[in-house]
């Protein structure tokens, strides 16, 4: 956001009422790669019908809403773990040394 904007929202003392994915990571204090796996969950919900490829926008007054709510905050934070432990151990079960046998196991093998 620029700085002409900043002082501007500053002075109105409130946010804009639509939110970039960047603001609304902001808003939930969680990172904005993060965002997209709430919109996939449902627990966000992007204004008007974007395409997958465009820029999303939530209403600011929604977010504030939700971000009160601590059962909401609680799905949030499970949905976020949940697919970052998914993808690393996808990422683990995938990886070269995953595949290959450990000295101490093939040592194992022939005793």
């Amino acid at each position: 956001m620029k700085e002409e904007q900043n002082q501007f929202l500053r002075l109105l003392g409130q946010l804009p009422a639509r939110l970039t994915a960047e603001q609304a990571a902001w808003v939930l204090n969680c990172q904005t790669h993060d965002v997209p796996i709430l919109v996939a969950a449902r627990l966000l919900k992007p204004l008007g019908n974007p395409s997958p490829n465009s820029v999303k926008f939530f209403a600011a007054s929604e977010v504030l809403e939700q971000a009160k709510d601590r059962a909401w905050l609680a799905k949030v934070t499970i949905t976020v773990n949940q697919h970052w432990q998914k993808k690393n151990s996808r990422k683990k079960a995938n990886s070269p040394n995953a595949r290959r046998p450990t000295v101490a196991s093939c040592l194992l093998r022939k005793e």
